[in-house]
């Protein structure tokens, strides 16, 4: 198996202190990684002015239709961020599911890694906010 070391170690986020020696709580391994996807979903394109090309365009998607056409879209606008901005994983797929509660889209990001060869997944929660006819101005009159 290869060198779990590649992987790397970061602080943990949210940020906190680890409660044994008051110093930031880290994440190493596999944990790292899948804290790295996530903080790429998390962060809107150009949050960073000193990294403008970071992060992803998500927030953009907040108010879409959730037709087969824009869910192509996000996922590969999504797959595309991912693997460009996080060398260690490989594989990517990206799946949603709209069956739980309404107005939540959950992505499922299953990804590599590319170190040893193991399958890793993230489920994310992403909250539409779609206007529905009648709802931004009261109910509809006829």
């Amino acid at each position: 198996m290869a060198d779990r070391n590649y992987l790397g170690t970061g602080i943990r986020f949210p940020v906190q202190a680890d409660a044994g020696t008051g110093r930031f709580a880290m994440a190493s391994a596999e944990e790292s990684v899948r804290e790295s996807v996530y903080i790429i979903l998390m962060t809107a394109r150009g949050e960073r002015w000193m990294e403008p090309g970071f992060g992803s365009n998500m927030n953009s998607y907040t108010f879409m239709d959730t037709s087969a056409t824009m869910l192509n879209l996000m996922r590969s606008d999504l797959m595309t961020q991912i693997l460009k901005q996080e060398p260690r994983i490989s594989d990517v797929e990206i799946t949603f599911d709209q069956s739980g509660q309404e107005g939540c889209l959950l992505v499922n990001v299953e990804y590599t890694i590319s170190a040893h060869h193991t399958r890793d997944s993230l489920v994310f929660p992403f909250y539409l906010q779609a206007v529905r006819e009648g709802t931004a101005d009261g109910p509809v009159e006829d």
